[in-house]
């Protein structure tokens, strides 16, 4: 979660001229400015010349539970400071695998003999943990998520979409009044064991807390795919967690995906006590389903999203539906593949609510389901009767943007979308692999092969055309954009273009076809290399932490990349 801390007033030191000669003088100013400049470019490749009255805290995939993406407490970046003149790459940040997580973000964390620290952490497909001082770029600390004798997993069956590695993919979650990262990792052994694992990191060390690591082992009722004796079992080999991890309500909730569609597989949600590891809840999504089962949590590695009373939104991907409801409306096997889902977390895990197409079932059958992007909780919104509503919104490969009533989602109808609260049909051209951003009453969403667009919300209203769109189009699997803004001004959203390099792009959220920034436009400065799959962009405290295949590229203002010119000279006659 974004969360706004105190940081200590920092204070300037003032270095005197050199006594002596003018040739002495002159020569000692100019090898105290010569070290001051080292000093300053070593600091500034990864603060950029940071200023800020407040710390903020990002926690969670895309900031808070909601996952709008939306950092509203950020005054260094604005539209006046963010172009190549004056922002650019300052630091880049080598890791010993890909980073395929969002990097996390703590300020001012107090280090037992360090003092205050602002840190980033950051997970590897290696199994990797790192702990590093965000102003420095140094490592405060490194932790291995592999057992002894053990390497990540490789590329199971074949499948192509996480390589050549598998260790942390999904982003984890920072408990920081308990002083914890969650981590959730895969790893295997000489033997061909495959294990899945829940980590609980000390946030100030790396060492393992609450008796973890915890083995994720799960069962649940069900005679579907894979099933034995009436019962579904979780298999490590079979599994990967891709979507970050979610901690609301007091429970840590993962959930997981399979390697492409390699069946036997089914959709598994699983909760955590966040204070002991325990496991508290397990639910099955897909546990009879009579062909595949299926039903995938993956979301483009976006966490699922909850709402203020613990309510827990996501989709998931293709797989049985029952088309045979009970007298509730609900499948009445239990199997809800390619399905929006609301998920309760008070008395155990279950399926509270939920939207399906009315063709979920052949869309199903064409991988054409609603699980490849994300959910987003909108704030609360007032309809034109002055009714107050409460939506969630989420789209996948089908080009349609939903919207959901979260009080009443609207189940699955035989002929048409009408029980859903809106339905924009063609609204994402190409379908989507990201999750949208929300900002002062817009919706931001970049799908696939297509341009960033905004779709503004009106009367609880989602436009049926956006209002603005950028000039680039992004390329599979179209981009996840991120926001800064003080309170609703400056409003900058920033996204990533997949690609080799990789760009980052900022745009004013006002007006997406003012582009103020791209790292194309110096290139030989601001080039990061390859971009991974899903990337989402960091955006805190006056920079923009942007996930690669070896590292994090560090962007910020490039103000203190120049030594400041010297001041209070002083020359003294002498022979």
């Amino acid at each position: 979660m974004m969360r706004e801390r105190p940081e200590k007033d920092s204070k300037s030191r003032q270095f005197p001229a050199s006594e002596g000669g003018p040739k002495i003088a002159f020569m000692a100013l100019m090898r105290h400015q010569a070290l001051l400049a080292t000093l300053v470019l070593g600091a500034a490749l990864v603060t950029g010349s940071v200023t800020s009255s407040v710390g903020i805290d990002v926690t969670t995939y895309h900031n808070d539970n909601g996952r709008t993406g939306q950092n509203l407490s950020e005054t260094t970046l604005t539209w006046a400071n963010v172009n190549s003149g004056a922002f650019g790459k300052t630091a880049f940040l080598p890791t010993d695998g890909k980073v395929d997580a969002q990097p996390l973000y703590l300020s001012a964390l107090s280090i037992p003999g360090q003092g205050a620290r602002n840190m980033l952490y950051v997970a590897t497909e290696h199994g990797s943990v790192y702990g590093f001082d965000a102003d420095s770029g140094a490592v405060v600390w490194r932790a291995s998520t592999l057992g002894a004798g053990e390497t990540p997993s490789e590329a199971v069956f074949g499948c192509g979409q996480v390589t050549p590695e598998i260790g942390v993919t999904a982003t984890p979650v920072i408990d920081r009044a308990r002083g914890v990262i969650y981590v959730a990792a895969m790893s295997k052994n000489a033997a061909g064991s495959y294990f899945q694992r829940l980590h609980a990191l000390d946030l100030t060390s790396g060492a393992e807390v609450l008796g973890g690591p915890r083995t994720i082992q799960a069962t649940f009722p069900g005679s579907g795919a894979g099933s034995s004796g009436g019962v579904q079992t979780f298999n490590s080999k079979y599994y990967y967690e891709r979507a970050g991890l979610l901690l609301v309500n007091g429970r840590l909730i993962l959930t997981f995906t399979s390697h492409c569609d390699d069946d036997p597989y089914t959709g598994w949600i699983l909760a955590y006590d966040p204070a002991t590891l325990a496991q508290t809840g397990v639910l099955n999504v897909t546990p009879n389903g009579p062909t595949s089962g299926r039903g995938a949590i993956w979301m483009a590695g976006a966490g699922p999203a909850a709402d203020a009373a613990g309510n827990v939104f996501l989709l998931d991907g293709n797989g049985d539906f029952d088309t045979v409801l009970d007298g509730n409306g609900f499948p009445s096997r239990g199997n809800f593949g390619n399905a929006f889902l609301k998920i309760a977390t008070t008395g155990g895990l279950f399926v509270a609510d939920y939207f399906a197409t009315f063709n979920t079932v052949s869309q199903s059958a064409a991988d054409v389901d609603l699980g490849s992007g994300g959910a987003l909780v909108l704030p609360d919104l007032v309809d034109g009767s002055g009714r107050v509503r409460h939506l969630a919104v989420g789209a996948g490969k089908d080009t349609h943007l939903y919207v959901v009533d979260r009080d009443a989602m609207g189940k699955w109808s035989p002929s048409n979308n009408n029980n859903v609260y809106q339905d924009l049909s063609g609204a994402l051209p190409g379908g989507v692999w990201s999750m949208p951003a929300y900002f002062n009453g817009t919706l931001y969403y970049g799908s696939n092969g297509a341009p960033l667009k905004a779709f503004p919300i009106t009367n609880a209203r989602v436009a049926a055309a956006p209002a603005s769109l950028s000039a680039r189009s992004f390329p599979y699997p179209g981009t996840t954009p991120g926001i800064s803004a003080s309170g609703t001004t400056n409003g900058i959203v920033w996204a990533v273009e997949n690609a080799n390099p990789a760009v980052l792009h900022a745009y004013d959220a006002t007006n997406l076809a003012h582009e103020l920034y791209n790292s194309t436009q110096a290139g030989s400065r601001d080039s990061f290399g390859a971009g991974n799959e899903f990337i989402t962009p960091t955006i805190v405290s006056g920079r923009v932490f942007v996930g690669t295949q070896t590292g994090v590229a560090v962007f910020g203002s490039l103000a203190s990349l120049a030594p400041a010119p010297p001041t209070n000279l002083r020359f003294v006659r002498g022979a």
